[in-house]
């Protein structure tokens, strides 16, 4: 849609901000996902790698999700 329309459209942005009509943040939370953040700015904050090696050697999921995770508290913190 957005290379279509030549819109710029954020699908996380949109669920957050219209999450509130349906539901509470609270119960969408992911434990899972929590603790994905937190091992993420732990690492970040110590530069350590969450697993050992180097970045080849890192799963394919963790390195998705910590670009994922990198893209949203830089949205967050641009706000």
């Amino acid at each position: 849609m957005n290379e279509k329309e030549g819109k710029s459209f954020d699908v996380a942005k949109s669920i957050m901000a219209q999450l509130p009509f349906f539901s509470c943040k609270n119960i969408v939370l992911d434990n899972e996902a929590q603790k994905d953040i937190a091992k993420y700015i732990y690492c970040s904050d110590f530069g350590i790698s969450p697993y050992k090696g180097s970045y080849g050697e890192q799963p394919k999921k963790w390195i998705d999700k910590s670009f994922l995770i990198k893209k949203m508290i830089n949205s967050q913190e641009s706000k």
